[in-house]
């Protein structure tokens, strides 16, 4: 499902990665942030894909939910896992949405 924003502008933090071949936790921490994020102030959806490349967007109101996104104590111990544990690499990038359009299929 893709996820419903608001009109612009709004930012989106784009994270892709590169797995390791460990899987132990894995997917219950990634369900997990996913949980957290939707009680984080600000948040305002997410959309994930995975093949070789992982992508994951998540949509934030202001820069300032996206500081305190990534300051949370359990999502920091799960940065910690991933980069311990489950990421081969990484890149974190933050987008200022200034315009979207949709197409939906009846």
């Amino acid at each position: 499902m893709l996820a419903k924003t608001p009109p612009p502008p709004y930012y989106a933090v784009i994270f892709s990665s590169i797995r390791t071949e460990v899987d132990s936790g894995y997917g219950e921490t990634a369900d997990r942030m996913v949980e957290l994020a939707h009680e984080q102030p600000g948040f305002l959806g997410v959309e994930s894909a995975r093949n070789e490349v992982g992508v994951t967007v998540s949509y934030w109101k202001d820069l300032e939910s996206i500081k305190n996104w990534k300051a949370n104590t359990e999502h920091l111990a799960a940065q910690q896992s991933g980069i311990k544990n489950w990421y081969a690499q990484y890149v974190t990038r933050i987008a200022k949405v200034e315009r979207d359009y949709s197409f939906l299929k009846e």
